[in-house]
């Protein structure tokens, strides 16, 4: 998962890419682009402000120095240290838990830098090192030791060097106090990210679930629908001659189920179309009569549950679909019950077209959704049967 999907402009809050211990690992912005992230640039307006604290180390090294080039070694180091500070977060943010235990370390390690003009005064900078502990979102079995264990080392270089006294309370005391609240600051802002990224996937699912609903729907429908105007239409090219005015009816009922194709076709992208059992049993008996099919269809669609009726009627016109399409059949029967649908032939039975077809697909599709079942195969006619338990 990533950590943060969220663009320029998008709400309120920080948008730096802090994961969280219980997100898998995946870099987001290789180095060095993520030095100029939107989020490192955010990062480094907060941390500027608190480089403040540096004035008063930068005060005790110039007045522990022995010359003007002393003094302007110390200065240097603790403008290093400065950088170093300012570009841990967002190189820490690049990095698995191992890689950002190194930058915790590297940043440790340069308030040494310091040494030979504070002593171990040095510990008022592990402040800093504190901070990007917290924003590097340790698993907090990982944090708690390294935060109080930085705060409990600089306890004891200060009874060490000063003595035991309440005073040397204070500096632990703000070492750890700080670091634990930007751990805490770390994982909000981890969860914000975190929640971000969920609602993205979200939103990219329900778009492909509509994408899905939308294909399978208008598959469904100009399927059915262009059947049945192809045989009407050998049907009315057979009966010109033969019986004109016969033709000209099938004629019109082709235009008729293609303006109504048309328009469930738009109903469906506008979300709106709704079947019904009825509607298609009447569908299918005209469509199987047009292509010579004797069709039993039941008289009535009471038993069939209201909540399932709309799920059954998709499952008679798909099933219809595939015996005009596939069966060369004479008898199609229809059967509508409590528990099920089942659409049989004498025809030609399964094969392997009428098997995989996209509609059988998106008909499985429909039924698993709402907890149903579908099996295919050869029916009591002899040809094939669509079976579907509501």
């Amino acid at each position: 998962m990533r950590a943060n999907t969220r663009k320029d402009g998008d709400g309120a809050g920080p948008d730096w890419p802090i994961s969280s211990p219980s997100v898998a690992f995946v870099r987001r912005d290789p180095l060095p682009g993520a030095l100029w992230t939107r989020g490192a640039v955010s990062w480094y307006t907060g941390a500027s402000i608190a480089l403040l604290w540096l004035i008063s180390l930068a005060q005790s090294v110039v007045e522990a120095s022995t010359s003007a080039w002393s003094a302007g070694l110390g200065i240097a180091f603790i403008v290093v240290f400065a950088a170093a500070f300012l570009v841990s977060a967002p190189i820490a943010w690049t990095l698995p838990v191992a890689g950002r235990l190194w930058v915790c370390g590297t940043l440790f390690a340069l308030t040494f830098l310091l040494f030979p003009w504070l002593g171990w005064g040095i510990a008022g900078a592990w402040t800093y090192v504190g901070v990007i502990i917290g924003m590097c979102v340790f698993p907090w079995r990982l944090t708690w030791p390294l935060i109080l264990g930085l705060g409990l080392l600089a306890l004891l270089m200060s009874a060490v060097t000063e003595g035991w006294s309440e005073g040397i309370l204070w500096q632990p005391a703000i070492i750890v106090s700080i670091s634990l609240m930007m751990a805490a600051f770390g994982r909000t802002t981890a969860a914000m990210n975190q929640l971000r990224a969920t609602q993205a996937q979200l939103e990219e699912l329900a778009v492909e679930r509509e994408r899905g609903r939308v294909a399978r729907d208008i598959h469904d429908i100009l399927g059915h629908s262009l059947t049945v105007i192809t045989v009407k239409s050998e049907l009315a090219g057979r009966l010109v001659d033969v019986d004109p005015e016969r033709a000209r009816t099938e004629i019109a009922e082709v235009e008729t189920l293609a303006r109504g194709a048309l328009a469930d076709v738009r109903a469906t992208v506008a979300g709106v179309r709704g079947v019904t059992v009825s509607g298609e049993l009447a569908a299918a008996r005209s469509a199987l009569s047009a292509a010579g099919i004797s069709a039993e269809l039941p008289s009535s669609t009471d038993a069939v549950p209201p909540d399932r009726r709309e799920l059954a009627g998709w499952v008679v016109r798909e099933g219809v679909t595939n015996v005009l399409r596939h069966s060369a059949a004479s008898v199609c029967r229809i059967t509508l019950g409590p528990d099920g649908v089942e659409i049989a032939d004498d025809g030609v039975g399964p094969t392997a077209s009428a098997a995989s077809s996209t509609g059988l697909k998106g008909l499985r599709e429909r039924v698993e959704a709402v907890g149903g079942r579908m099996t295919v195969g050869r029916g009591d006619l002899g040809g094939f049967s669509l079976r579907v338990e509501l």
